[in-house]
């Protein structure tokens, strides 16, 4: 699966190229400046150099943006110019063990089939250490397989769509009129000869045609059946993102202060916010990776972002992980990847 990745920087020569890496290599790992000596040491076996040539090639780096220092004497760290460049060149992602790979297909394969998407964000946040989002696959490209209507009382009524992918939505209907159970017959049998297979983006599409071939007692709970429907792809249900690993984001450095801590809390808290970031950063069939500044809210710019899509029959969902710059980007591209890989397979097999 190919990465949807922004790039404007030039190449690096190879010395540069090893030292940038080596330097985001170390601060994932410890999470502290690092200083030539350390990275002199690190590249022994590989690159020998001495501190007083990673020093210079290190200014170099600081001179075009990859690296920054928060003090005079400290060692040097990432910036997102850093992250980037290592992403979409030197960043290895093939490091998921076949314990790993085996768990996550056995446990996705033999779930029941309406916690899918609520195990595959528990198990996400497990292998990554980091806030998993699975949202569930939009409605507007599942394809209606049958619609019921069933009379709650004389005025109410509950309509029962039945999707691909295995999605069920309901509806309640007010009428101002009493339907009778002929007509209710009637209109159920003709939405679903109308209906059946087209996705339900397009039911408003089939009005005119079903107004046009229906009885003159069923026009108005024709449109009102519509207006609803409308309404549901409009507003999507709360509940449709898994969020699971709070606690990851908050046991990591980056975010102990209580400000931070409190951006945290925010984002797992805000629903919205959380389905806006997994639809601008997806698209279909591609991972995209978002570091930093790359994210357009400023209380994101302490975060990284990985998403993918997953398909459910004619249905597609998003998944995703957000934790610190400060990640171990291979590893987690990996995981989002096997991820929406084994979810497609899971929910495919469970679809007609």
């Amino acid at each position: 699966m190919p990465v949807l990745i922004p790039s404007d920087h030039r190449d690096l020569n190879e010395r540069e190229r090893a030292i940038l890496q080596a330097i985001v290599q170390l601060f994932v790992l410890h999470a502290t400046p690092v200083g030539s000596r350390v990275v002199s040491k690190f590249l022994e076996r590989t690159l020998p150099l001495s501190p007083a040539t990673i020093r210079n090639t290190m200014s170099d780096l600081e001179a075009m943006g990859y690296i920054t220092h928060p003090h005079t004497s400290a060692g040097r760290m990432p910036t997102d110019r850093g992250y980037r460049f290592y992403v979409d060149s030197l960043a290895d992602f093939s490091r998921l063990t076949n314990e790993e790979l085996s768990a996550v297909e056995h446990d996705l394969l033999t779930v029941p089939r309406e916690s899918v998407t609520r195990d595959a964000s528990r198990l996400l946040g497990s292998l990554s250490r980091h806030l998993a989002m699975v949202q569930l696959p939009q409605v507007t490209e599942a394809r209606v397989q049958h619609v019921e209507i069933i009379s709650l009382s004389s005025d109410r009524l509950l309509v029962i769509i039945a999707l691909d992918s295995d999605i069920v939505k309901t509806l309640t209907l007010e009428s101002n009129d009493v339907v009778d159970p002929t007509t209710l017959r009637a209109v159920t049998q003709q939405l679903n000869e109308r209906l059946a297979g087209r996705p339900l983006s397009t039911v408003t599409d089939a009005l005119p045609d079903l107004l046009h071939t229906s009885s003159s007692s069923s026009p108005g709970l024709l449109r009102l059946f519509v207006d609803q429907v409308s309404h549901l792809l409009r507003s999507p249900s709360s509940g449709s993102v898994h969020i699971s690993g709070a606690q990851n984001l908050i046991t990591q450095p980056e975010f102990d202060a209580p400000d931070r801590l409190k951006s945290v809390i925010e984002l797992v808290e805000n629903e919205d916010v959380v389905v806006h970031l997994l639809g601008s950063s997806t698209e279909a069939g591609r991972i995209s990776v978002r570091i930093g500044h790359e994210l357009s809210d400023p209380a994101m710019h302490d975060y990284s972002l990985i998403a993918t899509t997953y398909r459910a029959g004619n249905a597609t969902g998003s998944l995703g992980i957000i934790g610190p710059r400060r990640m171990d980007y291979g590893r987690m591209i990996s995981i989002v990847q096997l991820m929406s890989s084994v979810l497609t397979r899971t929910l495919g097999e469970h679809t007609p």
